[in-house]
């Protein structure tokens, strides 16, 4: 089996909560390992994230210039996905894992 670790989406969001960010390969397994969410206006903002359609963020609220840090171990199976978005395109969103195929 090859393990490959990897930035699984980096980018700023979007205001649809619900945009898709990440699905995995067909004949993969990933491994989401760390998602880092900053927001770089000078204005509160609120983001949202499920792994595969279970969410793990409901409209949370990341204050101005901050960032949000969630360390979390979870497995996500062929063709899985990651959704999420915000309240302003000035929030950016960092998921790392590992892929193994």
């Amino acid at each position: 089996m090859a393990t490959t670790t990897k930035a699984l989406f980096r980018g700023a969001a979007t205001t649809n909560t619900g945009t898709l960010l990440y699905t995995v390969p067909s004949s993969t397994t990933s491994i989401v390992t760390d998602i880092l969410i900053v927001n770089t206006a000078n204005s509160s903002a609120t983001f949202t994230m499920a792994l595969d359609s279970v969410s793990i963020a409901t409209a949370v609220a990341i204050a101005a210039n901050d960032s949000v840090v969630i360390s979390i171990k979870q497995v996500l199976g062929t063709t899985k996905t990651i959704t999420g978005g915000a309240s302003a395109t000035t929030v950016n969103f960092h998921i790392s894992g590992v892929e193994i195929a």
